[in-house]
């Protein structure tokens, strides 16, 4: 079990470095400060929306809002942003992975493959909004062109600056597959949303009558498949070159360099055969 969870990206090895709490130009209360607005920001996107269609006859937006890719996306990065936040400003507190040292190991995997689809999905969003989903005009309201931007548009930047600012490692090449299966799963969400409330969350995932429009639907398919794994090999590439471009650099809570100083001293120490 443990080999494969140092695969999927919780490598007992990398633990003293904290890569997934740390950053390599901001100081731990920053970075968790940022990730903390960037969180905030999103769930009051979300009860504004929900606030503006329960007031304006669109309550019915609401329920189905959970049937589109969109909208997952978005609530799994404000959960990300939040969940990471804490994990920062603990580290930063106590200078210790404290939370994550107190659950098993496999949830530092599974906040491996969070990160990765929150640094990957944001692409496909903007992608497909934009260049399949949005015709114009522009929107006749500030509260539909803010709301659309920030749900389709700024995502793209909350994931680049996981990827830049931080210390994480390469994402595990074995995340691909759970992307994979994460989009399968969705794929089986819209039909099972066709089925029971008879709408198609996208209209590009409707084979017609008869299945007419089937060639179509799965040409559509194959190309989000091939957006989210160029997605994948760019932003692994990204994070490539922000670890050869920093060196290693980490902004370490002060309690974690004293213990590092520490534990380095007596190391030293030991070394030239002197009491502790």
């Amino acid at each position: 079990m443990r080999p494969f969870l140092s695969l999927f990206g919780a490598d007992p090895g990398l633990d003293h470095l904290h890569p997934y709490e740390t950053s390599w130009i901001l100081p731990p209360y920053f970075l968790g400060g940022l990730r903390a607005i960037i969180g905030f920001y999103i769930f009051v996107c979300i009860v504004l929306i929900f606030a503006w269609d329960a007031t304006h006859d669109a309550s019915t937006a609401i329920a189905r809002s959970f049937s589109y890719f969109t909208w997952l996306n978005f609530w799994g990065m404000g959960f990300y942003f939040i969940v990471a936040s804490i994990h920062t400003f603990v580290y930063a507190a106590t200078g210790r992975s404290a939370i994550f040292d107190r659950l098993p190991r496999v949830f530092r995997g599974l906040h491996a493959l969070f990160y990765t689809c929150i640094t990957t999905f944001p692409f496909l969003v903007v992608i497909i909004f934009w260049a399949i989903l949005y015709s114009g005009p522009w929107y006749p309201t500030w509260f539909g062109a803010w709301s659309n931007i920030s749900q389709h548009g700024i995502i793209g930047l909350y994931a680049l600056l996981e990827i830049f600012l931080t210390t994480t490692p390469l994402h595990p090449l074995i995340h691909a597959p759970f992307l994979i299966l994460i989009l399968l799963l969705y794929l089986s969400l819209a039909y099972l949303t066709h089925k029971t409330q008879g709408f198609y969350s996208y209209s590009f995932l409707d084979p017609g009558p008869h299945g007419k429009n089937s060639g179509k639907v799965t040409g559509y398919c194959f190309a989000i498949l091939a957006i989210v794994l160029v997605a994948f090999a760019l932003t692994w590439l990204f994070i490539w070159l922000r670890r050869r471009w920093t060196g290693g650099r980490i902004k370490r809570s002060k309690r974690d360099r004293e213990l590092v100083y520490t534990t380095e001293r007596g190391a030293f120490r030991a070394s030239r055969g002197v009491e502790k």
